[in-house]
């Protein structure tokens, strides 16, 4: 069990209170995403983590997670699809309707398997 130290400050005693060392690393989209849902519809959930210091950390493995999820459903859906570099050559158009169709159908998997639960 943690105790708690205290130093003195003329007549009163000040608890030596101090936040864990956060990690140094960005929190990219997915990881604002799932900030934003947490302190909207998990309250309870996202204090736990603000208090135990441990949020950043969390946000930090979600958007981690979740790009690397987004990026391998591109990959699939596209070679599923046929959508490859003869087609971004020949039909530039085509190719970035194409893909980003699947980059929006993969985002919605993903925030509803990762980010939204």
């Amino acid at each position: 069990m943690n105790e708690i130290t205290y130093h003195r400050e003329g007549d009163y005693l000040i608890p030596d209170l101090y936040l864990p060392k956060q990690p140094e690393k960005h929190i990219g989209k997915y990881g604002r995403l799932r900030l934003n849902y947490l302190k909207e519809h998990k309250r309870g959930l996202y204090t736990e983590l603000l208090i135990s210091g441990t949020l950043k950390q969390h946000l930090i493995e979600i958007d981690e997670n979740a790009t690397d999820e987004v990026n391998e459903l591109i990959k699939q859906i596209a070679e599923q699809e046929n959508i490859n570099e003869y087609l971004k050559e020949h039909h530039q158009m085509e190719w970035v309707q194409a893909m980003n169709n699947i980059k929006n159908r993969a985002e919605e998997i993903v925030f509803n398997e990762i980010i939204y639960v």
